[in-house]
């Protein structure tokens, strides 16, 4: 008899959940499947159900962390178009990731943690993704067209605050929230026009967004999910 779908997700995010817990406190290079069966008190078998190598499980939950954090933002357009406008979007991403460690650690390069998983199977969707959303945005007239090599100023300027407290301790008496603040103005003053977009422009955006994340959403819920273990795209 066929198992049922929804109970083999649930198992996938039982043994998803322990690798998730071991990763933080021992990192990647000390777990083993079996630290993470008996985590999820399970046997290591049924983890090879789900993914043939212990670096296909630990992409799987990396790329699960980063299905939430789109998820989340897609769950705020939906609720309110003008948060796809570039500060605001970059303000809801940064604080996410703040508050979950394993994706600050992905966002960082934090070698100790995460070992060799710095770069993850669906990036090529990423980068399409992410083309998809600058054009979105400069044809909207959401972000600026005049800036030279506007990917990397965009990242640059962002990643910036990821790293920071990692080389100084400027910030140590800033909240995450008012950090979160400090980013969205860098954005909006360096990368947006001074003009707002009207609220047909922002409802006609969201919606073009949100389409791109969905796309996004389902090709990782395929990867991670996949009943007989996640192939390395071609």
């Amino acid at each position: 008899m066929a198992e049922r779908p929804d109970r083999t997700a649930g198992r996938a995010d039982r043994i998803l959940d322990a690798a998730g817990v071991l990763l933080s406190r021992l990192g990647y290079r000390k777990v083993t499947i079996e630290d993470i069966a008996n985590q999820a008190g399970i046997g290591k078998g049924t983890i090879y159900l789900h993914w043939p190598t212990k670096e296909n499980l630990f992409h799987a939950l990396l790329l699960r962390e980063s299905l939430l954090a789109a998820e989340n933002l897609l769950e705020r357009l939906e609720k309110d178009p003008a948060e796809v406008v570039p500060h605001r979007f970059q303000r809801a991403a940064f604080l996410f990731t703040q508050r979950n460690p394993l994706l600050g650690a992905l966002i960082t390069g934090n070698t100790e943690l995460l070992g060799r998983l710095k770069k993850h199977p669906l990036q090529d969707q990423d980068a399409v993704v992410t083309e998809r959303y600058l054009k979105t945005m400069t044809d909207r007239g959401l972000l600026r067209d005049d800036i030279p090599n506007l990917l990397f100023s965009l990242r640059a300027s962002a990643l910036g605050f990821y790293l920071m407290d990692s080389f100084t301790g400027d910030g140590a008496g800033l909240t995450i929230e008012e950090k979160a603040d400090a980013l969205a103005h860098i954005i909006r003053t360096a990368f947006e026009p001074p003009e707002p977009p009207s609220t047909a422009n922002l409802a006609a955006t969201a919606a073009e967004v949100i389409q791109a994340f969905q796309d996004l959403i389902s090709s990782y819920r395929a990867w991670i999910y996949r009943k007989d273990g996640p192939e390395e795209p071609a």
